[in-house]
């Protein structure tokens, strides 16, 4: 899990829930809801997990916390271990969550294809999806042509072609009347929401540009062992891949880049951007970059300066700044100030937003509310994934180009064996697809 996640608030599944969501969406009966509000007359709501390992435990504990009307049915991940270690963590959690956490044998499993099973119970009603990001556009597609509601994690792809898929179910899943939450946490935490509030009221005047960063040291790797194919040691080093995660741009760094687009309502129209790999420059973590910087164009003359760095030993700083005419909006997780004309802080108790995400979706599903958050979070791993290919080509690079490029970064074959390392991107030499 590559996310610096923040501590408990404290919310009950009765506090605090996402008005700004919920009230953009207009009610509708759709045979979807119809066929939960089957489930929840018989029971309580049916969650399946794809994705076992940290982030895809954690997202289970969440949920759990979030409502006493689900329980975890069935757990599915590539590695059978990571399956046996999250039964064991969510045995672990207090007696109430625990015991609407005890997944029999036989709705566990393991395997590449281990998803599609998992899908084919029809009791289950609402799947998290948590496995590495490169997994997530045809985990996503499947789930949604099952009939789910779905949390998937952020970033819902690694390249263009896989977030066009995700694009496409996610307007499929708006016509079955689905609910769909992203795991971009910050739309659901209240400091942001009452920053944007203030934003949308014209406190900071017209935005004109902002800055983000995600600087951090690095994170865990795992040796290889002698054992383990090229596939076995890529899916347990996931992060270093850019098939699996996109780079760290995509995959951590699409929480800023989320949050400027929140706040202007828009996408970029072109980028351009520098990065490389001077630190973790070992084969032992893969070939993605340690270090990025892109230039972010959007319409009306708005720019975005975009830093993200993972190399020990230097200063840390996570956060988004957006300048306006009149004052400017500073934002990180648990903060959020204005400083100008019309000075303010949020001095509200903050939520925890990883279990207000779940609590907005559980609340949607049970008041037959449609939610679908697809579009945005489409749109803000799209930007990261056109900022990671203007840095590894060294070229400009439009939303229209990525919104028809052909880059597809699935391998042939998904199975354990052989599986080379594409070669450290360098600009001027690595083709724009």
């Amino acid at each position: 899990m590559a996310d610096v996640i923040v501590p408990n608030g404290g919310v009950s599944r009765r506090g605090f829930v996402v008005g700004s969501t919920l009230a953009a969406v207009g009610v509708a009966t759709m045979p979807a809801l119809a066929r939960i509000g089957v489930h929840l007359g018989a029971g309580r709501m049916k969650v399946g997990v794809i994705g076992c390992g940290g982030r895809g435990t954690g997202a289970a504990a969440n949920i759990l916390e979030a409502s006493p009307d689900v329980e975890i049915w069935a757990l599915s991940d590539v590695l059978p271990e990571r399956v046996a270690s999250c039964r064991s963590g969510l045995a672990g959690l207090d007696t109430d969550q625990a015991d609407r956490a005890k997944v029999s044998e036989d709705r566990c499993y393991s395997g590449f294809d281990s998803y599609k099973k998992l899908l084919e119970h029809k009791e289950i009603d609402i799947i998290i999806l948590a496995t590495p990001p490169g997994f997530r556009p045809a985990q996503f597609e499947a789930a949604v042509k099952a009939g789910k509601h779905v949390f998937v994690e952020k970033p819902v792809g690694v390249d263009p072609v896989g977030v066009r898929r995700v694009m496409a179910a996610g307007e499929e899943a708006k016509a079955k009347g689905l609910c769909i939450v992203a795991g971009t946490q910050r739309r659901h935490e209240i400091c942001y929401l009452e920053a944007m509030k203030r934003v949308g009221a014209g406190m900071i005047g017209k935005p004109v540009s902002a800055s983000c960063y995600w600087n951090q040291g690095g994170l865990w790797m795992n040796p290889r062992q002698p054992e383990w194919s090229d596939m076995e040691w890529q899916l347990r080093n996931w992060l270093y891949f850019t098939w699996l995660s996109g780079d760290h741009i995509v995959e951590q760094h699409v929480h800023n880049l989320d949050v400027i687009n929140w706040a202007t309502g828009s996408r970029p129209v072109s980028c351009w951007a520098m990065g490389g790999r001077q630190s973790r420059t070992s084969g032992a973590y893969g070939h993605v970059y340690d270090h990025f910087a892109v230039q972010y164009e959007y319409e009306d003359g708005f720019n975005l300066t975009s830093f993200c760095r993972q190399i020990d030993g230097c200063d840390s700083r996570v956060e988004e700044v957006i300048r306006g005419t009149h004052g400017v909006l500073v934002t990180s997780s648990g903060r959020a100030e204005i400083r100008g004309e019309k000075a303010w802080k949020s001095s509200t108790k903050n939520n925890n937003p990883y279990v207000q995400e779940h609590v907005a979706l559980v609340s949607a599903i049970q008041k037959s509310t449609p939610v679908n958050e697809t579009k945005n979070v489409a749109e803000s791993t799209m930007t990261a994934v056109m900022g990671r290919m203007a840095a590894y080509t060294g070229k400009t690079v439009t939303w229209d180009h990525v919104m028809k490029s052909t880059l597809d970064l699935t391998p042939a074959t998904m199975e354990f064996g052989p599986l080379a390392v594409e070669a450290v991107a360098m600009p001027g030499r690595t083709s724009l697809v």
